[in-house]
């Protein structure tokens, strides 16, 4: 069975910052893309970031600039630094493996950006 554990999250003022992180077995960690998604209330579940097994990475034009995905190898771990954050960025955030053709979803952390 696959397991995503998500860490990170909660409130933050506008212009903050805030890291997310999912952590998973090495054998995942290391054969599977990850990243994460997010979905605000009454919206659908849209890509924030990802990242390859061999550190190619790809992020949603919204968060260019401001969020860095990146690989923890020595805690099978997959981080996402969240900078300059804006309220607009509320939601519930999902990690994510895509592992031998299947896609795996942790728990969800809710990010709320408010003054």
């Amino acid at each position: 069975q696959v397991q995503l554990v998500e860490s990170g999250g909660g409130l933050v003022q506008p212009g903050g910052s805030l890291r997310l992180s999912c952590a998973t077995s090495g054998s995942i960690f290391s054969t599977s893309t990850m990243g994460w998604f997010r979905q605000a209330p009454g919206e659908q579940r849209d890509l924030v970031a990802t990242i390859s097994r061999v550190d190619n990475t790809k992020y949603a034009d919204s968060v260019k600039g401001r969020f860095t995905i990146s690989r923890d190898n020595a805690k099978n771990t997959v981080n996402l630094q969240m900078n300059s954050l804006k309220p607009e960025d509320t939601a519930v955030y999902y990690c994510y493996a895509y592992y031998y053709g299947n896609t795996f979803w942790g728990q969800g952390t809710q990010v709320t950006v408010s003054s």
